[in-house]
């Protein structure tokens, strides 16, 4: 890898924009083979599947002074060629080496999430690094290669190398609004639709009343096929989820199950924000909601042809059955600033899956 291009210390704090991504790549600090179409995103890089899948005992991290290389020759249970296309099958974990690595400057540190299609398929995807202690973190001076671990928690997936299921974020310093800011900005921006619950980010609450359709969501079948994640539209949702009525705006989410649900409200990110999907509290409820993917500058914005879109919520239950009610809080969003203005933003032109969305399944589904 190429030393890493001098750095100012005057450079703005913030999420680096889709411009400043391809300066890293000119300067060796992202190091990958010629990109793809599409592989920069207005604050974010996908990032892509190599030729190799190790099939391993159980999910790990490399640990301070260790190699994930060394790892997987203390876990891996056998290697799969992705070359012609392998299936990763569902409860299984793999490993697979991404084609991207990155050769950081000391002032600038990464976060990694799972791209919005694979986290509606339930496709738990983290990153893992070399010295790794966290999951889809990246410190600051980080040189070595990445890593993606794969479980299939739904559906049994095919993939090919090449294939993009996670993308990274880039940040230099920290640049999260607190409460103060974010009121500041709703203000301006009118962020939400309705009224604004602000509380170490942005609340949103569940739909469960929706008002044009019968369709409340949607719950993932147990003994469904295989999914080519290279095929676009070419699914029948009744194969692989089963369509769910709320009665009197309630849902009795079961134990294990995997379930598809919109947010009551319409969100939009300006065009100087990122924003990031996170859980809202523990203690709300016997259940989780996935954080699975960035929201770009522009998600849900005017500017770029959004008028607002409301958040697709992947929702898992534990432990016991639990009663999710309409209007219910279930996840904050946490705003960003950027570092500087992205030249694209979502939606403007870059063919986004979902700007302007409601209850949406993944690409791969055909309209029910």
């Amino acid at each position: 890898m190429t030393d890493p291009a001098p750095h100012s210390n005057h450079a703005p704090c913030g999420v680096l924009p889709a411009q400043t991504l391809r300066a890293m790549l000119g300067a060796g600090q992202i190091v990958a083979p010629p990109l793809a179409e599409g592989q920069i995103q207005p604050a974010s890089l996908d990032l892509r599947l190599g030729d190799t899948a190790w099939r391993v005992r159980a999910s790990f991290l490399a640990g301070k002074g260790r190699r994930v290389a060394d790892r997987l020759a203390e876990f891996g249970m056998h290697s799969m060629d992705l070359t012609a296309g392998a299936v990763l099958e569902k409860g299984c974990v793999y490993v697979v080496p991404l084609a991207e690595a990155l050769a950081l400057p000391a002032d600038i540190h990464a976060v990694a999430n799972a791209k919005s299609s694979t986290g509606r398929l339930d496709l738990l995807t983290r990153l893992i690094t070399d010295e790794g202690t966290e999951f889809d973190r990246v410190a600051p001076g980080y040189r070595g290669p990445l890593y993606a671990e794969i479980c299939p928690r739904s559906f049994s997936v095919l993939v090919r190398p090449g294939m993009r299921l996670n993308q990274i974020r880039f940040r230099r310093g920290s640049a999260v609004l607190d409460d103060a800011d974010l009121a500041a900005l709703h203000a301006r921006e009118n962020l939400v639709s309705g009224a604004a619950h602000i509380s170490e980010g942005l609340g949103f609450s569940v739909d469960l009343r929706p008002a044009s359709v019968d369709l409340a969501g949607w719950r993932a079948r147990p003994h469904a096929g295989v999914i080519d994640l290279d095929r676009i539209g070419a699914y029948d949702p009744a194969d692989f989820w089963d369509p769910l009525r709320a009665e009197n705006g309630c849902l009795i989410l079961d134990p294990g199950a995997f379930y598809i649900l919109v947010s009551r409200e319409s969100v939009h990110i300006p065009p100087d924000h990122a924003a990031e999907m996170a859980p809202y509290l523990a203690m709300a409820g016997e259940f989780r909601v996935h954080y699975a993917g960035f929201f770009d500058p522009g998600f849900g914005h005017d500017a770029a042809g959004g008028a607002g879109a409301r958040g697709v919520l992947e929702v898992r239950c534990h432990e016991a059955p639990f009663v999710l009610e309409h209007g219910q809080i279930v996840g904050r969003l946490v705003y960003e600033r950027m570092a500087e203005r992205p030249e694209t933003l979502y939606g403007a032109g870059i063919a986004s899956h979902y700007q302007g969305q409601g209850l949406k399944l993944s690409k791969h589904f055909r309209a029910p």
